[in-house]
């Protein structure tokens, strides 16, 4: 239940920051097709969870 409450509180903060559009992700247009790579969002996403996880496991 914990981890659900997390992942919800994590979903509705996401709402209000653009973490979507920071310098280093991939954008690619060509006509009518888009191609979105959110590389530099997705390393800090994953630093953030292992920071998370890593606590989570210390304090067990």
């Amino acid at each position: 239940m914990i981890a659900g409450a997390v992942i919800f509180v994590i979903g509705f903060i996401m709402q209000f920051i653009n973490l979507g559009r920071l310098p280093g992700d991939v954008i690619i247009k060509k006509g009518n097709a888009t191609f979105y790579f959110p590389f530099v969002t997705s390393i800090i996403l994953s630093v953030l969870l292992s920071a998370i996880f890593y606590f989570i496991g210390k304090f067990r």
